[in-house]
């Protein structure tokens, strides 16, 4: 049985940039970029890069971690989002979904005070 899907995926072809950078990574820019794909309690998972956007990456975390620590961007984490090179010459595009988790400390978990005896008036016992 072979079935066809007529599935396009995206590509840097069909998508424009949603950012240009000017030879030097931007990070409040990209901060902002990411912001403005944020709703609803979700966020993007993913930051395509091209060749030079990644280039600029690597600049840009080599002048705070050193050299050495950046020989690749793959398991690389951006500002919450998986760095992801792709192979064209200039591209910046966030995509993908995640949900938002917001942190609870112990005491926020903690159930509501109650009275005990006036508690204890309400409850229906089987």
């Amino acid at each position: 049985m072979n079935t066809q899907h007529d599935i396009t995926f995206p590509d840097s072809a069909t998508l424009t940039a949603e950012l240009e950078l000017d030879g030097t990574w931007n990070t409040a820019a990209v901060s902002e970029l990411i912001r403005s794909k944020c709703e609803f309690g979700e966020t993007p998972a993913f930051l395509f890069l091209g060749k030079k956007e990644a280039s600029l990456l690597r600049e840009h975390l080599a002048r705070a971690f050193g050299a050495e620590s950046v020989t690749t961007l793959r398991d690389t984490y951006y500002m919450g989002l998986e760095v992801v090179e792709i192979e064209v010459e200039s591209f910046v595009y966030t995509g993908g979904r995640k949900a938002v988790r917001t942190l609870q400390d112990p005491i926020a978990r903690r159930p509501a005070w109650r009275d005990r005896d006036t508690e204890a008036m309400w409850q229906l016992r089987i």
